[in-house]
This record gives structure tokens, C-alpha cells and sequence, in this order.
């Protein structure tokens, strides 16, 4: 039984120093978006915190759903989701609405507000990130945006929109 578990365990975690190199690059990457993030989004909207920005951001990207899958996308509890959502909606950067295939549904949409403001937060993540890249070495660039692209779908996340202002805005 013992054997299975470390099998299991060695499978789901890294192991050997090249392993452990990437997750620590990865991590330190991540500490570098994570602080454009925050950036971007006090330039736009002080008032959000960075999950409630995440959760305008997977309604930009897979559009109106329900406060439960919603929680699930964001990995939160459904009470959680619903103070959120709350916030959201005195806010006004999101909006209930009533599901058309089913009235008992309420599904959860962006304003026009709640657009604009991943719109904008996400230009000037563009703009930063897009700085970053080009002070890095030309050769040290290649690759990067496959092992990015694949990381993220590992990740589950979809690509995000081009800077085509009619896929920004969802039109």
C-alpha cells in the first residue's frame, strides 16, 4: 500500500533538481505577474481585490454561468462566490440575470463596467508584460510562448484575447 502512495506522490509532485529548478522559476514568475497584476489593477479599479478581479476575468473569458460553476471555476466555496458576487454587483461590474433556458437559474454577467475594467486592467498588464519581454535576451525568447501556452492549458485556462477591441469587449 505504502508503494502505491509514493508511486502516486512522485507522479503528482517533481523530483530531481531540473524538476525542482522549473517550479522554483515558475514560482518566481509567478510573484512577477502577480505584482503586474496588482499594478494594473489599482490603476483601474482600487476597489478590487485580486480574486474579485479574477472572477470579472473568467466571466470575460467563458462568458455568463451560474454562481456554482462560477464557484467551481474559482475554486471557492458557493458562499464565498455569492459575497463576492454581492460586492461585485454594488459595485457594478456584474449583474443577475435570469437564465433563459431555465427561469429558477440566476446566471452571473458582466456589465458593460465589469468590461471595461478587464479591458483596461488587461492593456496595462499588456503594455508591462510586453516591457518585460522585450528586455529579455532574443534567444532566451524562444520557446517562451509555447511552454506559456502549454502551462496554461495544463492550468485550465483559456488563451486570452487578442487586442482586437471588438474581442476585448466580447462583440
Amino acid at each position: 500500500m505504502s508503494d502505491d502512495l509514493t508511486v502516486h506522490a512522485s507522479r503528482d509532485r517533481p523530483s530531481g533538481p531540473v524538476e525542482e529548478d522549473l517550479v522554483t522559476a515558475v514560482l518566481t514568475a509567478s510573484r512577477v505577474l502577480v505584482a503586474i497584476s496588482a499594478r494594473s489593477l489599482g490603476e483601474v479599479a482600487e476597489a478590487l481585490t485580486l480574486p474579485q478581479f479574477r472572477m470579472l476575468v473568467v466571466l470575460h473569458s467563458r462568458g455568463p454561468m451560474s454562481m456554482s460553476r462560477l464557484a467551481e471555476l474559482l475554486a471557492v466555496n458557493p458562499s464565498t462566490a455569492m459575497r463576492m458576487i454581492e460586492r461585485l454587483v454594488a459595485a457594478g461590474v456584474v449583474a443577475r440575470e435570469v437564465s433563459p433556458g431555465d427561469r429558477r437559474e440566476v446566471r452571473i454577467t458582466l456589465t458593460e463596467a465589469g468590461v471595461r475594467t478587464v479591458v483596461d486592467a488587461t492593456d496595462r498588464r499588456r503594455e508591462e508584460i510586453s516591457r518585460i519581454v522585450a528586455a529579455m535576451p532574443a534567444k532566451q525568447r524562444t520557446g517562451l510562448v509555447d511552454a506559456l501556452q502549454a502551462f496554461a492549458e495544463a492550468g485550465g485556462e483559456p488563451s486570452a484575447p487578442d487586442r482586437n477591441p471588438a474581442d476585448l469587449l466580447g462583440w
